[in-house]
C-alpha cells in the first residue's frame, strides 16, 4: 500500500503512540510506502530519504501503486515560498510551508481533492552559489526536533531540505548524511554550500550546518543561526564560546 501527505505537514513518530517521539516530518505532497497497518497507525517508509516511522492512519490519502511509481520517477517540484496556499473547491485553503512538494496537482488519479497551487514553485538543480540564498529563507526559525519547515526545524532538516530545494538529494539524519560527499582535509578547501559535521564526545555525529563565505557557518542550534566557524568548530560570539565540535567538512557536490 502507498499514501501521500494532503496535509500541510504530519509528525513522523518513532512509536504508534500521540505521546512518542516525533523523528521527523512529512509534508504537503511527500508521497511513501505503508509497510504496516494497526488500528489507528501506519508505518510508513518515505520514497525520498527511506526514512521510517509511524503516521496517525487519518492524516494521509491512499494512492495507487502506479501512482506512487509515477511521482518516484517523475520531476520533483517544490513550493518555493515560506508559506502558500493549496486552494480547493467551496474555497477550501490549506496553508503549506516552504519545500512542500506540488507535484501531484496536475494528476487527476491522485488530486481527487481537486487541489489547486498558484504559488511559486522551483524544480530541478540549481547552482551551488543559490544552497546560501535558500539557506537564508530559515533564517531564525526556531529549533524543533524532527522539523522540516520554517515554523520549527532541527539542524539536519535544515540541511535536507535547502540541498532539496537546489535540487540535491540528502539523507535525513546528520550522521547519515556524513556518509554522503568527498571529506576534506581543511577549512579553507571548503566552499559556501558545504557541510560541516560535529561530534560528540564519543565520537558521533550530531550537528550539521552549511558553510558560508569567511569562515561562518548557517546551523539550526536554539533557532537557524549565522555563526563563526574555526578548525575546533563553531563558536558563537553571544557566549564567547565553542559550541560543536568540528568533525569533517563535506563537499556533497562541486561548483
Amino acid at each position: 500500500m502507498f499514501g501521500i501527505c494532503n496535509l500541510a505537514m504530519i509528525p513522523l513518530r518513532f512509536e504508534p503512540s500521540d505521546k512518542s517521539e516525533i523523528v521527523s516530518q512529512v509534508l504537503f505532497g511527500e508521497h511513501f510506502e505503508i509497510l504496516e497497518q494497526l488500528k489507528q497507525w501506519s508505518f510508513i517508509k518515505m520514497q525520498y530519504d527511506g526514512y521510517e516511522g509511524w503516521v496517525d492512519s487519518k492524516q494521509y490519502q491512499l494512492i495507487a501503486e502506479s501512482s506512487y511509481t509515477q511521482l518516484s520517477t517523475e520531476a520533483i517540484i517544490l513550493n518555493a515560498d515560506l508559506i502558500e496556499y493549496i486552494t480547493a473547491p467551496s474555497n477550501l485553503l490549506i496553508p503549506i510551508p516552504l519545500g512542500s512538494s506540488v507535484s501531484f496537482i496536475n494528476n487527476h488519479e491522485i488530486n481527487t481533492s481537486n487541489f489547486g497551487f498558484e504559488g511559486t514553485k522551483t524544480s530541478g538543480e540549481k547552482t551551488k552559489e543559490n544552497l546560501i540564498k535558500s539557506a537564508f529563507m530559515y533564517l531564525n526559525a526556531p529549533y524543533l526536533w524532527g522539523g522540516k519547515t520554517p515554523f520549527g526545524i532541527d539542524c539536519s532538516g535544515f540541511t535536507q531540505m535547502v540541498y532539496k530545494l537546489n535540487g540535491y538529494k540528502l539523507l535525513r539524519d546528520a550522521s547519515q548524511q556524513s556518509s554522503q560527499g568527498e571529506a576534506l582535509s581543511f577549512i579553507e578547501e571548503s566552499e559556501p554550500g558545504d557541510l560541516a559535521f560535529f561530534d560528540n564526545e564519543e565520537g558521533r555525529i550530531i550537528h550539521v550546518g552549511i558553510i558560508m563565505d569567511d569562515n561562518y557557518i548557517i546551523h539550526a542550534s536554539g533557532k537557524v543561526r549565522v555563526d563563526r566557524l574555526d578548525h575546533l568548530g563553531i563558536f558563537n560570539a553571544e557566549t564567547n564560546k565553542h559550541t560543536h565540535k568540528l568533525r569533517v567538512i563535506k563537499k556533497i557536490f562541486s561548483t
